[in-house]
């Protein structure tokens, strides 16, 4: 594996938990944030947003107005884990 060395600028509470995380795991700092870049490009397209895909979306919400309102999601998402676990909420008319 070819290395580079590179200075980062960090807060302290980033560098703190940087630590914690790589004695968590057993691994050097370096390794963590190599996950941490491997996950973070696996999630976010860097190539950017789709604006065509949000604008379909938007202009079907408009003639629709179908939705899943955000505090539905909020405990939805809350109710993860326990005993009254809620189901996922369905779109319904807003607005």
């Amino acid at each position: 594996m070819n290395l580079v060395n590179r200075t980062l600028e960090i807060d302290v509470e980033t560098d703190a938990r940087l630590r914690e995380m790589a004695k968590e795991r057993g691994q050097d700092v370096a390794a963590v944030l190599a996950e941490a870049v491997a996950l973070l490009d696996s999630v976010v397209d860097i190539a950017g947003p789709d604006v065509g895909e949000d604008r379909r979306r938007y202009d079907d919400f408009r003639r629709t107005r179908l939705a899943v309102p955000l505090d539905d999601v909020k405990a939805w998402v809350t109710s993860w884990g326990s005993g009254n676990e809620l189901p996922r909420p369905q779109p319904r008319k807003v607005g």
